[in-house]
């Protein structure tokens, strides 16, 4: 059978998917523009905004000859206050935006005890960087609400904390990372700006399921609504699928959101009333996009745990060897990530990964609290192994004797 236009209305489930997709469409696209254009309706914590302008020590230098900044949008919901705390513990560094989200399904003091770390926590008082969302919005990681809560959350880290970073970095509860923010840092500042980290493949299906994401509709979370129809594929455009996370360049995010064009609009409709469309929806802009096909890199620079019963023995040095800054999936091994702040971010229990900026004037390495020079980043062994893979991804290969702000490179960590 041939592919018809998912605007076609071939039986009554194809009209009931158009009628759905139109209405849902409007709602996702209201959702995102509120936080875009500064309309009230998305309250966010602001512990601290610093007079950036009395130090210059905390205003990330920007250029060339800088590392680059990244945004991060992580998310987590009932329970997850503890993980997402020790995960922005994990990624922290003060050149970094931030951006915390609990959503509708973690209780009042869950999200009241994370706001709590942010504003005793000294390092992020003094810089000004993290931000954490007052009121969570409804999420089924399966339906639209998880795509537009990703493009709100972009939208707020492009209007918060100075504004200035460029690529946005998503990550959930049960995500961590394998190299420190100095190595991440260190590996990114050879890549051009326009790149995106999107792993994608054509889809291979010849329908989707038609579905009612409810959460766009009310405050509290909800399951998504199943249709015994299903939409044909469109011939307007070909849909892609992969993983859900990205590292996305700012002007790739800045057309998402801002969508000046009908193709990032009509694929938010289209997604709206479709299966895990966080699977498909990024991935199918820039692969149809003029402005973003060639400047998409294939891969997530990510490693996917085994699930629960599969022994880490036989995973683990995979994990950490193969160059992959973050990993995803983890359950409640607390053990598991010990071993990974012991051994790989050697971030000390309570505090922050260490790293070049926690120097002091003298050079010894303090507790993270007062930052040295936040412009200077340390590569180590895990950063080697990133760089590796990113300069074999994209084609280019990192300066011999040169840390990414032109001076001699530190000693690296064994």
């Amino acid at each position: 059978m041939a592919h018809s236009s998912w605007l076609t209305a071939c039986s009554p489930w194809s009209a009931f998917a158009t009628l759905a997709a139109l209405t849902t469409g409007l709602l996702v696209l209201s959702y995102v523009s509120s936080a875009f254009l500064g309309r009230p309706g998305y309250e966010y914590d602001d512990p601290y905004s610093p007079d950036v302008s009395s130090s210059a020590s905390l205003v990330p230098r920007r250029g060339a000859g800088s590392p680059p900044v990244f945004a991060y949008y992580i998310t987590g919901g009932r329970e997850d206050s503890v993980r997402v705390t020790r995960l922005l513990k994990a990624v922290y560094h003060p050149r970094n935006r931030y951006l915390l989200h609990l959503d509708a399904g973690a209780g009042a003091y869950e999200r009241a005890r994370l706001a709590g770390y942010v504003r005793s926590e000294q390092a992020f008082l003094e810089y000004g960087n993290v931000h954490v969302v007052g009121k969570g919005d409804p999420v089924d990681v399966r339906g639209a609400s998880s795509v537009a809560a990703v493009l709100r959350g972009a939208a707020i880290l492009m209007r918060v904390g100075g504004a200035e970073w460029d690529w946005l970095v998503t990550l959930g509860a049960a995500d961590y990372p394998l190299v420190t923010q100095d190595d991440l840092l260190h590996a990114f500042s050879y890549v051009p700006k326009d790149l995106n980290f999107i792993e994608h493949k054509p889809d291979s299906e010849t329908h989707h399921v038609v579905v009612l994401d409810q959460n766009l509709l009310q405050n509290t979370n909800a399951e998504i609504s199943f249709s015994s129809g299903h939409r044909e594929k469109p011939d307007a455009f070909e849909l892609f699928k992969g993983s859900r996370w990205t590292i996305l360049s700012r002007s790739f995010v800045e057309h998402c959101v801002a969508a000046p064009d009908n193709l990032a609009r009509t694929l938010l409709m289209y997604f709206s009333n479709t299966l895990d469309p966080a699977d498909f929806y990024f991935q199918t802009i820039a692969a149809n996009s003029a402005r973003f096909k060639n400047s998409t890199v294939n891969h997530s620079v990510r490693f996917v745990v085994p699930p629960p019963g599969v022994d880490p023995r036989f995973w683990y040095d995979a994990m950490v060897n193969g160059g992959a800054a973050f990993a995803g999936g983890f359950g409640d091994d607390d053990a598991l990530l010990q071993r990974i702040d012991e051994e790989v971010l050697r971030r000390p229990l309570d505090g922050v990964t260490p790293g070049e900026w926690c120097k002091g004037p003298d050079g010894e390495e303090g507790e993270c609290s007062v930052g040295g020079d936040i412009n200077a980043v340390r590569q180590g062994a895990a950063g080697r192994r990133l760089a590796s893979l990113v300069a074999g991804l994209v084609g280019t290969a990192p300066c011999e004797g040169c840390n990414s702000v032109g001076a001699p490179v530190s000693p690296s960590s064994p």
